[in-house]
């Protein structure tokens, strides 16, 4: 999206780019290319599963390819809706002003950081937008919108990472695992690699070195479980005006803190930790000491980068060091 407060159209769009569409429909068709030597056994259940493999992966391939990419262009009077598959026409929707009677921002469930515009008309009518990018200036986006809609009683979105908060937040406050979760896990584990000794020793059968070998795996994993499992928990970012707050847990679930200021980074960027560009970026900052601090999950590469770039104005971070 545009940038929403200088100029006078929103841009929304939604919609994976051609490459991006090829390397996730390639990777189907590998997948499922590798069933193919089934096909020509005498075995039924593996020509079975074989085709229904193909058939997935055929499935998938033609839905990625097949995805409409959709432009919402929101000017003071009208809003213009444009979908396009990648083998159709172009087809065009105009909404008029006088069309919509209610406005809701609800967010999404599996993204925190994405919101959505979802417009009620005098029909009935709901038409949803595509993701708003600049995740940082939701509130003043859909203020305008309520105002030169005439859109009466908008309830203001609960957005943690708007940049009129005094402190944005990047993910949830930290809990430890209750203690007696913890050691009912360490338990599971203990037990899961004595079941095959044990099953030996009530046959009678003298127990194999694989099952000799699992015992201690066992307890390793167990104490494994019991001294790291907080490690797991991930972080909580606080951004402020000059510094960064980040909250972690040790693994016995002791809190443990770090600062980060402007003078300390040496590049800020935005990285993908996960298969998918549009839930898994993040912000990835390196100081000059040479640490690295990896944000919670933010959403695709334009909302992270919308993330990004609100770090950089409050912590005043040199242009050189800024890679996003």
């Amino acid at each position: 999206m545009d940038d929403p407060i200088t100029t006078n159209d929103i841009r929304l769009r939604e919609g994976s780019s051609i490459a991006q569409r090829l390397v996730m429909a390639g990777f189907s068709a590998a997948v499922a290319l590798c069933f193919t030597p089934g096909l020509f056994t005498h075995d039924t259940t593996e020509v079975i599963i074989s085709v229904v493999a193909l058939v997935v992966g055929a499935v998938f391939v033609v839905g990625i390819m097949m995805a409409p990419a959709v432009v919402w262009i929101i000017t003071p009077d009208e809003i213009l809706i444009g979908r396009q598959s990648p083998f159709g026409k172009l087809r065009t929707r105009i909404v008029a002003k006088d069309d919509i009677t209610a406005l809701h921002v609800p967010r999404s469930k599996r993204v925190k950081a994405r919101f959505q515009l979802v417009f009620t008309l005098v029909s009935g009518e709901r038409l949803t937008s595509p993701p708003i990018s600049d995740v940082t200036h939701v509130h003043d986006t859909v203020a305008r919108i309520a105002a030169q809609f005439e859109v009466p009683n908008v309830e203001e979105p609960v957005n943690p990472l708007d940049a009129s908060n005094r402190e944005m937040h990047l993910g949830e406050p930290l809990e430890a695992f209750p203690a007696w979760d913890i050691r009912i896990v360490a338990l599971i584990a203990v037990a899961l690699s004595a079941v095959p000794y044990a099953y030996k020793l009530w046959r009678g059968w003298p127990p194999s070195h694989v099952d000799i070998l699992l015992l201690p795996l066992g307890a390793l994993a167990a104490f494994a479980v019991y001294r790291y499992a907080n490690l797991v928990i991930g972080a909580f970012w606080i951004i402020r005006q000059s510094d960064i707050r980040v909250e972690r847990l040790w693994g016995d679930g002791t809190p443990r803190t770090d600062s980060i200021e402007g003078p300390d980074v040496k590049t800020i960027t935005v990285d993908r930790r996960g298969r998918s560009e549009d839930e898994h970026c993040i912000v990835l900052i390196r100081l000059h000491s040479g640490r690295r601090f990896r944000s919670p999950r933010i959403g695709s590469r334009v909302e992270a980068r919308a993330v990004g770039a609100e770090i950089v104005r409050r912590l005043g971070i040199a242009a050189e060091s800024n890679k996003i």
